[in-house]
């Protein structure tokens, strides 16, 4: 799969447990640590980790490799390191609090929406 297809596989799983917000931002041309940054939230540590699961399980079926999950114990904040896509799973809270759509702000926005039909 290529990064795109990783991106909307990554999108569908977040929205399939009903994740908020989500959001995907096209980092080629700003940073080589990632083609793309996909950010999301959910209401409840539950539902953080329900997401990041999700994600990791849906990947992991298409054979993609899940280079790195952090945060998931105490899932306020999961990240999920799917090589040229990274995931950042927030609890609501902490999404408002660290506000990485505003550090990466000179980023082109990804429509993932057609994820999630």
């Amino acid at each position: 799969m290529n990064s795109k297809e990783v991106l909307m596989l990554a999108a569908k799983a977040s929205d399939d447990k009903r994740a908020e917000d989500i959001m995907a931002l096209d980092m080629t041309e700003l940073s080589s640590m990632a083609d793309y940054i996909l950010i999301a939230h959910g209401n409840s540590e539950k539902q953080v980790q329900a997401i990041a699961n999700e994600i990791k399980d849906k990947a992991s079926k298409q054979g993609i490799t899940i280079e790195r999950m952090e945060g998931l114990s105490a899932a306020r904040w999961i990240l999920v390191d799917l090589g040229d896509v990274v995931v950042h799973v927030f609890h609501h809270e902490d999404r408002t609090y660290y506000n990485l759509e505003k550090l990466w702000g000179d980023a082109p926005l990804v429509d993932v929406t057609a994820a999630f039909e």
